[in-house]
């Protein structure tokens, strides 16, 4: 198991690519605390892992703990209650986003703010609450970044622009976590059929289309599943990448070639 008894905190736990992420790092021995804004979703995808899995000393597998990563109080104590339940921090995926599909002409100074507070103020929040711990066991952070941070997407203006960011954040991040044996990277998905997904699809105008859309822009000839972005989460996170940092590792099916 290559994270027997290691401590990973997975925000944007409860579903989609946090909840895939999750369930292989408690498949492969680690505890898992799973940090989400939806109390009752984490609870639920805690149970399930804990019925699969059971822990040393009494311990739990899985830990659900809300949080607002846009908020610092918030963060602080996501990382204070994750130390209380484990007495350590290994691997940190941030993981938690939201998104704002639209022409930039129609979107709101309110909404760009929620992106950008959580997309990338989010990752800054956590890392700086973490760094420490982190640092004292040399363990690993894994940013949820996009294809839209390295090559843009119409209409999207504003997601690609945070995704961007966090692809910057993590080289810079990378550099200056080295000397303390940290090491930093992001994953850059395409197109993942997660629930957030399939949603936005249903509520466009011909859902049809959407999908169909969704299958062509991949050469591969489909969106990835939450689990494939999850197992380069893992990968980037383990020894098998000990050599390895500062990368925005492309997993999107060759969307990005663009022929």
């Amino acid at each position: 198991m290559r994270f027997k008894q290691k401590v990973v905190l997975v925000t944007g736990g409860a579903s989609g690519i946090g909840e895939a992420c999750a369930r292989l790092f408690a498949n492969e021995g680690a505890y898992v605390v799973l940090a989400d804004w939806n109390a009752a979703e984490a609870q639920r995808a805690a149970a399930e892992l804990n019925q699969l899995h059971a822990g040393l000393k009494g311990l739990p597998i899985a830990y659900p703990l809300q949080a607002d990563v846009s908020q610092e109080e918030s963060v602080a104590a996501l990382i204070a209650a994750t130390l209380q339940a484990y007495g350590r921090l290994d691997v940190l995926v941030n993981n938690a986003a939201v998104i704002c599909p639209k022409p930039l002409e129609e979107i709101e100074g309110q909404a760009f703010d929620r992106v950008y507070d959580v997309n990338v103020k989010g990752v800054f929040l956590m890392i700086k609450h973490a760094s420490a711990h982190l640092r004292s066991v040399k363990g690993a952070i894994v940013n949820m970044a996009s294809l839209n941070g390295l090559i843009g997407q119409r209409n999207n203006p504003v997601y690609a622009a945070s995704k961007g960011a966090v692809i910057a954040m993590t080289k810079s991040m990378a550099l200056d976590f080295a000397s303390s044996g940290v090491r930093v990277n992001c994953v850059c998905p395409a197109g993942v059929m997660t629930p957030l997904l399939a949603q936005w699809a249903q509520q466009q105008a011909d859902p049809a289309a959407a999908h169909r859309s969704l299958r062509e822009m991949h050469p591969l000839g489909r969106p990835a599943s939450a689990e494939e972005i999850a197992q380069a989460v893992l990968f980037l996170a383990s020894e098998q990448a000990s050599f390895m940092t500062g990368v925005a590792l492309p997993v999107d099916g060759g969307a990005s070639l663009g022929y």
